[in-house]
């Protein structure tokens, strides 16, 4: 998931301003004892809460902001692919399933969150039944039932003219889902049939081929209840009804939200939740720079969770005591770079195999911060996925390319030059910055690309991830981060090579890879019981999809955070790709 544009390199002016904010940065460690907080507490150290819950505490009271530099895709849970939205929205919206606080590993662990227990496998895994928790109910004490669970996932994944943000892994393996027009087109009360409810706490999900997997799926943010009375389609967003232990208090589109505790939120039916703050803010739009002062101050948390501005990181490590308000973590994520399959004359295997060889991934490490911010990658799995394999189909010396290999494969392909555009996100720095880096890269090889930048906010809705849009405009290589939507090759890999998941908005199948032979090997691997297995043939997909060239690889993402010390029950989870778990977090004692 996400985590689902020729321009110079930030003015001098700018990276100077970066590095008093990182000065900054470091006043939480005083001169006089490296391991005291500005608040007068003992630091616990680097990457104490990648081992350990930071500042344990059940403390109530208090405010807890969130800051991020744009806008997220939605607030709607329905209607979301941010990994850090799937993080957030657990505080108003509570799946079937979800992830166990806990460090690094341990946060993959899955626990029921609406259901009672795990789901219930027949068929051959072709069918799943899950018992809801008995006294749930919304933010107005009415009843959450079993058929708002359907309709979360009728609206979700069957009305992709309305909901295009997020993923459509229901409409894919939902009996008869190739059949049904979604709830906003389909006014009869039955929906969908292969979704059943025979009472008002039971939900059964009936498949047309075997889910080995199907608890994950389960976990996503659009299992989160939705009373159908009150759903208004895409504007839902502003009016969103909560079934977990906060609610909106107000939202203001592309400022700010606030959420405040749900009084009809009931800690007998909810054994994860600790609702601690009094209120939670998430401010957006927010200068990076500013974030970093406001994390080092301990007042805030860095929503999206991709960590400290580069410059900011530089004098953080300086010195190891420096870095003991940090946290350097994995966190199942590959940066790579997606090369359209569909953008001419990238149709032709030889020319992206051009763009694999030309690049010097090293120029594009450093350019995201150097090894602390990632290794150098050469295969679509991260190390930290399981059916990761050991591989370099392009190998260069010391992965800084190869220019004759490259200007023999533009040969090959019947091309002296190529000129085209790549895409980033224009308030990502250090994906403006890598882009850049791969600029240089390829004009030494006759391989001419121009930088297009849009917004995160809306770079899949309306840019990056519309096939027609990048068709039109020439934008042939798009910058990408990505993150599994559950730990495994499957949750890594569904979502950005199967050609059933293109789509034409919301688009993460970003190379528009369509190759039977991983579609077929996807199928086979999600329908197999043996994790062996299924795990030798995601290795295969993998292999498969670089034999094709049709994405670059470029860092195994590692996150850089800033650990604000005035909060609580900081642990930084594998299951939203490094980034503290949203869920507890609380206030500390001044």
């Amino acid at each position: 998931m996400e985590g689902k544009a020729p321009i110079m390199r930030r003015s001098a002016l700018a990276a100077i301003a970066a590095i008093g904010t990182a000065s900054l940065f470091l006043a939480g460690c005083s001169k006089a004892d490296d391991n005291k907080n500005e608040n007068g507490t003992k630091s616990a150290g680097a990457n104490a809460a990648t081992k350990g819950v930071v500042n344990a505490s059940d403390k109530k009271g208090g405010t807890v902001t969130y800051e991020m530099s744009d806008v997220p895709d939605s607030f709607d849970p329905g209607n979301t692919y941010y990994a850090y939205m799937y993080n957030l929205s657990r505080l108003w919206a509570r799946p079937l399933m979800t992830f166990k606080p806990g460090p690094g590993e341990e946060g993959n662990t899955l626990v029921p969150d609406l259901a009672a227990g795990k789901g219930v496998a027949s068929d051959g895994g072709k069918t799943w039944t899950y018992k809801l928790r008995p006294g749930l109910k919304y933010e107005d004490g009415t009843p959450i039932t079993s058929k708002d669970v359907k309709y979360a996932v009728e609206r979700s994944n069957f009305a992709r003219d309305v909901l295009s943000l997020g993923p459509n892994y229901f409409q894919q393996f939902l009996a008869d889902g190739d059949k049904y027009k979604g709830p906003y087109k389909d006014k009869s009360a039955k929906g969908l049939s292969s979704i059943e409810t025979p009472d008002d706490t039971t939900i059964t999900f009936h498949l047309n081929r075997a889910f080995q997997e199907f608890d994950y799926l389960v976990a996503a943010p659009q299992t989160a209840p939705v009373p159908q009375a009150k759903d208004k389609g895409v504007d839902y967003v502003k009016q969103i009804v909560s079934s977990g232990s906060y609610k909106f208090q107000s939202y203001q589109d592309g400022k700010q939200a606030v959420l405040v505790r749900n009084e009809n939120w009931d800690p007998k039916t909810d054994p994860l939740r600790k609702q601690l703050p009094d209120k939670i803010v998430v401010k957006l739009k927010v200068n990076p720079e500013t974030i970093d002062q406001d994390v080092v101050a301990g007042n805030a948390i860095d929503l999206v969770g991709t960590g400290v501005q580069a410059s900011t990181q530089a004098e953080a490590l300086t010195d190891p005591a420096k870095k003991a308000n940090t946290d350097n973590t994995y966190g199942g994520r590959l940066v790579y770079m997606a090369i359209n399959t569909k953008v001419k004359p990238f149709d032709k295997p030889e020319c992206r195999k051009a763009v694999q060889y030309a690049i010097d991934k090293v120029s594009v490490q450093t350019a995201e911060g150097g090894p602390i911010r990632g290794d150098v990658a050469s295969t679509v799995l991260p190390p930290d996925i399981p059916g990761y394999a050991k591989s370099d189909v392009y190998a260069t010396k010391d992965s800084k390319g190869d220019a004759a290999k490259a200007k023999a494969q533009l040969k090959a392909c019947g091309a002296s030059s190529i000129s085209t555009n790549i895409s980033a996100r224009s308030d990502r720095p250090q994906e403006i910055d890598a882009a850049t880096a791969i600029i240089n890269s390829l004009k030494k090889v006759g391989i001419n690309a121009t930088l297009k930048q849009y917004p995160q906010g809306k770079y899949f809705t309306d840019y990056a991830g519309v096939p027609k849009f990048t068709e039109k405009q020439n934008i042939g290589l798009i910058m990408m981060q990505w993150g599994a939507d559950w730990p495994s090759g499957y949750g890594f890999l569904q979502q950005i090579l199967n050609g059933k998941a293109i789509s034409q908005s919301g688009n993460t199948n970003l190379s528009q890879y369509d190759n039977s032979k991983v579609n077929d090997m996807l199928g086979q691997a999600i329908g197999t019981d043996d994790v062996a297995k299924r795990n030798e043939l995601y290795a295969q997909i993998d292999k498969q999809t670089m034999d094709d060239a049709v994405l670059v690889p470029l860092t195994y993402f590692k996150v850089l955070l800033g650990r604000p010390t005035n909060y609580t029950n900081l642990v930084s989870t594998a299951a939203f790709s490094g980034q503290y778990d949203y869920l507890n977090i609380g206030v500390a004692s001044k």
